[in-house]
């Protein structure tokens, strides 16, 4: 199976890279800079789950992309789809599959529209990665999974195929049943994390600390309500692990939204946090929690928006 990976950074760039150390037939789909980077040091991945060191991965340009690929796997920011959406095009031929592994429900809309239901796969990922400014990419936890399936709940014929292709690799894959189920419940969980670090700007073990898990547990709650009013009730497992990680003492973990809050990057917070409040509908009340947290992401964008229009002197 031909498969194109959009991008090669943390996330595509483990993925793709497990793939590739497996012997897949993989090409990275990279800007410039990134395929400079790879062609002098190779794609060099840091886990304790065993490191990989691969010299000159495949990589393409994107006006440099003629033929269609099988499977197109998509990990890019949200708020990057639409141009990678204009990058990868001209891959995606009759019998593409595209695997998105974004956060959130939208995206699923957006490539419908583009490249007609029949191609778009559901999808997520469990992994904690970043990537260096050398380009190293390191993995930080111990999971690394892939899950995917039809959104009609059936086992088709390409699923199975991409199984086969996707199995064997250093990571974990599956094919799931119940693919959007498990995204809206993935998604439940990082608009909690999300909305709670970064209204804290903590991590979950020091907001335990300070005596404020309960807003934390709360907003887990909140989510899971606006899920059940979508047709997605969060199973019993699926909440317990979320509420047990997000009132663990001494717990480092924090969203990756918070990260990027940090260093002064762009956020997923439409995606993530403005997007589920949206579909809570008449349901939301005004001392909802999620509603400060979007406020508070939506307040840092404003932020970042007068700084980079007074840097440009507008």
């Amino acid at each position: 199976m031909k498969i194109l990976v959009v991008g090669a950074g943390s996330i595509g760039g483990y993925f793709g890279g497990r793939l590739l150390e497996a012997g897949r037939d993989v090409t990275f789909l990279v800007r410039a800079h990134r395929a400079a980077q790879l062609a002098h040091s190779g794609l060099q991945i840091r886990s304790a789950l065993g490191d990989v060191s691969l010299r000159a991965p495949p990589t393409v340009a994107a006006e440099a992309l003629r033929a269609p690929f099988e499977l197109v796997l998509l990990s890019c920011k949200a708020y990057d789809l639409r141009g990678a959406m204009d990058s990868f095009a001209p891959a995606v031929g009759p019998e593409t599959a595209i695997l998105p592994l974004l956060n959130g429900m939208a995206h699923l809309d957006v490539l419908e529209a583009r490249f007609g239901a029949a191609r778009v796969l559901g999808g997520l990922c469990l992994i904690s990665s970043t990537l260096e400014p050398d380009g190293r990419i390191v993995h930080l936890n111990e999971q690394h999974a892939v899950c995917f399936g039809e959104r009609e709940g059936v086992r088709t014929e390409r699923a199975h195929a991409i199984e086969s292709a996707l199995s064997g690799a250093r990571f974990d894959a599956r094919c799931s049943d119940i693919i959007l189920q498990e995204m809206w419940e993935k998604w439940v969980f990082i608009a909690a994390t999300a909305g709670i670090t970064c209204l804290m700007r903590a991590t979950i073990g020091d907001i335990v600390a300070a005596g404020a898990e309960a807003f934390g547990a709360a907003l887990l709650k909140e989510c899971a309500a606006i899920a059940a009013c979508n047709g997605y009730t969060p199973r019993a497992d699926s909440m317990k692990q979320s509420m047990r990680t997000l009132t663990a003492a001494g717990s480092p973990i924090t969203a990756s939204m918070f990260k990027d809050i940090e260093r002064d990057a762009p956020i997923e917070a439409e995606q993530i946090v403005g997007d589920l409040l949206r579909r809570a509908g008449t349901d939301s009340t005004a001392d909802s929690l999620l509603q400060v947290a979007s406020a508070h992401l939506r307040t840092y964008e404003a932020r970042r928006a007068r700084a980079a229009d007074t840097a440009n002197g507008k």
